[in-house]
This record gives C-alpha cells, structure tokens and sequence, in this order.
C-alpha cells in the first residue's frame, strides 16, 4: 500500500456537493481507500476573469495501484461527476481531482508529474495537506506544515460548514 495525496476543487454547481460525491466516491473505492480529509476551503480562482470562487481539499488515501492508474481512476470519478475538459486551462469546473503526491516518488512524463508541479506554491492546497498530514514530505521542496507556514493564507478561507460529511 502506498499513501497518496489527492487535490479536490470545483466552482461550477454546488461545490462542496460535488466535493463530497468525489469524496464519496473514493470511500467506496476498495482500491482508492480513502483515509482522511481536510476542510472545506474558499480560494480565488486561477486563470480566466470572471470566475466563482473554488472549494477546495485534500484528501489522504492509501492505495496499491499504480500512480498512473489511480490516475484514471481519479479522471473516471470527474467524469461520472459532470467534468468537462473540453474548456480553457485554470477555467470553471464542475470538479477537479489532482494526484499531489504518491508516497515518496517522483515522476516526470507527459501525462503525470510528481509531485505535483504546482502545490508547493498553492496555499489552497498546502492549507489542506497541512491540516490532514503536517509532516508529510513534499519531494524537493520540505514539510507540509512549514511550506504553508511560509506562503501563508492570504486569500484563503474556511468554507462556509467546511468540514465535509460524509
């Protein structure tokens, strides 16, 4: 079994239902074995103007497929989830899972790059990771508690009720 990280957002529909569907959805996964979620948080969104505001999370799960195919099976959750990625890069989603960190490893090939190139500068998803795994290791870059320490919350919030249900 290997601890991996995942990235939830959405700012299409309701999105903290569709959070908690993903979420959901990977707690009925015998091969996803979802094992602990952080809060509900309100970020701005990145890219195109005129965007609602995301929801975001990270979620914990301990799983023996490959990285590449709990890949698939995070893009199959997506999909069964409304996901639409004919849009723009960084546009409104009904739902976006991302695999931030898969135990210890890194990967670097056109379709997945681990850790995930962005988080370490992402204070949605370092905020959440943080709160679920303080002293996991971001590969090349340090702890979870102290890179959100360091880039701090600005611009992040609880989400109204944020802790999910499930």
């Amino acid at each position: 079994m290997v601890r991996a990280y995942v990235g939830l957002g959405a700012n299409l529909g309701d999105p903290p239902a569709q959070l908690r569907a993903a979420l959901e959805w990977m707690a009925r996964d015998p091969a996803i074995g979802l094992v602990a979620r952080s809060s509900f948080y309100r970020s701005a969104p990145l890219g195109p103007a005129g965007q609602s505001d995301y929801c975001n999370a990270v979620c914990a799960v301990d799983t023996e497929l490959a990285p590449e195919t709990l890949l698939d099976r995070l893009h199959a959750i997506e999909s069964g989830l409304g996901r639409d990625r004919s849009g723009p890069r960084w546009g409104p989603r009904a739902l976006d899972l991302d695999l931030l960190l898969y135990g210890d490893c890194r990967i670097d090939t056109p379709r997945l790059h681990l850790p995930h190139p962005e988080m370490a500068r992402r204070n949605f998803v370092l905020a959440p990771l943080a709160e679920i795994a303080p002293d996991v290791e971001v590969p090349g870059h340090g702890r979870a508690a102290e890179l959100a320490r360091r880039i701090g919350r600005e611009g992040l919030a609880l989400w109204e009720g944020g802790t999910p249900l499930l």
